[in-house]
């Protein structure tokens, strides 16, 4: 640890990294692999399965829990925008950027379908249009946070494991 302690290396972060991903397509695969990694390597990461998912909003737990994290990685798989709590963490994810360093991970997902919102992207962003009305402020802005995202550095999985 040296002579300063474990939270000052973190330069004031709780966290060193916040993973976001759909826990149906990746919980159990590639975020799995990927948690354990980062811990083998001593890299600290909010872990969200203890069910601090409650209602349609972000809890307080996981804004402060995005806002306590050197890194913000996303990791866009087929059901990603199928969530409303996915598409309203990226949009907290995308107000933080400038603070923070985001990184896209595309696993089995084609980047151009998020920015253009086709194939899954366009049949869950249509469903929740058909909810919530395609001009509502929410729509808009989960819309611009998807196309924005698509942006960030990162890294195209089509097979096999990383």
């Amino acid at each position: 640890m040296g002579e300063h302690g474990e939270k000052e290396e973190r330069l004031g972060f709780t966290y060193d990294v916040f993973i976001s991903f759909r826990g149906e397509d990746t919980r159990y695969t590639f975020i799995g692999h990927l948690r354990r990694e980062l811990g083998r390597m001593g890299i600290k990461s909010f872990n969200d399965d203890r069910n601090m998912r409650i209602g349609e909003s972000l809890s307080p737990a996981l804004q402060k829990a995005i806002k306590e994290s050197k890194i913000l990685i996303v990791v866009f798989s087929e059901n990603y925008a199928s969530s409303t709590w996915c598409l309203n963490e990226l949009v907290r994810i995308i107000k933080r950027s400038k603070k923070h360093l985001v990184y896209a991970v595309f696993y089995h997902v084609d980047p151009s379908d998020i920015r253009h919102q086709k194939n899954s992207f366009g049949k869950h962003m249509k469903a929740h249009e058909n909810e919530i009305g395609k001009e509502s402020q929410k729509m808009q802005d989960w819309r611009s946070a998807l196309s924005q995202a698509v942006d960030f550095p990162g890294r195209h999985i089509t097979t096999g494991y990383v």
